[in-house]
């Protein structure tokens, strides 16, 4: 399993939102390079970048900030960027910009038979589809979209079965109500999402809050841990998690 450091942008600045809430913002840095410096230090060799005003507005008013990222990057570590990804437009400009995948989330529900189109043409190596779920009285995933803001009745695993026709290959997966809260991942979840659909590699996101979660996680079978807060805060051994990252 490898760890994939977050990097969330809001008027580009590297923040944290506490389970997406945007009036419960944490400012990390003013400026995100030096947060992906310390990353890449450390041996991470991708990052996850999320644009916030994207993902609340469709705006994509952080596009500098990216940019810089990219070049900050160089051949060092790959990004995958999502937040605010609703036309193919966006997609091709930010993969135009060096970013290596590009993370579809809210479009994916509202607009499927779009993004399956994008899954084929750009191929699956370049979209992962970023799943947000909150679970229901009796355990099962909805999704949630526009950033957390509307919730639907689709179940997280019928999302998936959907897209695998279409070569989905990478999913982000993050339990809402884990995001930002410190408060351990959701293992059944990842555990389950690996048991029923093994053939894709699985991005955990939402509640890292130290070592044993990421070994938690790697027993599941998940393909990769997100992890901000835990980082940003130093709550994680740097030594301890080289087995988690490719360049340690």
């Amino acid at each position: 399993m490898q760890l994939i450091p977050a990097i969330d942008l809001r008027d580009g600045r590297c923040v944290r939102l506490l389970q997406g809430r945007f009036d419960a913002e944490t400012v990390y840095a003013d400026d995100p390079a030096e947060v992906l410096g310390a990353y890449l230090a450390f041996g991470a060799r991708r990052i996850h970048v999320v644009d916030l005003d994207g993902a609340r507005e469709g705006s994509q008013g952080n596009r500098d900030a990216l940019a810089r990222l990219v070049a900050a990057a160089g051949a060092r570590a790959q990004l995958q960027v999502g937040g605010g990804i609703r036309r193919r437009q966006v997609a091709d400009e930010l993969l135009a910009l060096g970013i290596a995948r590009v993370v579809v989330g809210s479009v994916a529900v509202t607009q499927p038979a779009e993004v399956a189109n994008w899954l084929r043409e750009l191929g699956p190596e370049q979209v992962v589809l970023a799943f947000d779920v909150r679970l229901d009285d009796d355990g099962t995933p909805k999704l949630a979209t526009h950033g957390w803001k509307e919730q639907t009745a689709t179940r997280l695993w019928d999302a998936v079965e959907h897209f695998l026709q279409h070569g989905l290959r990478h999913v982000l997966c993050t339990d809402v109500a884990r995001d930002g809260a410190l408060s351990g991942p959701n293992i059944a979840l990842y555990a389950q999402a690996v048991q029923r659909f093994p053939q894709v590699d699985w991005q955990a996101s939402g509640g890292v809050s130290d070592l044993s979660d990421l070994h938690a996680l790697a027993d599941t079978g998940v393909a990769a841990a997100v992890s901000g807060r835990a980082l940003l805060e130093r709550r994680l051994n740097l030594k301890e998690l080289e087995p988690f990252l490719p360049s340690a």
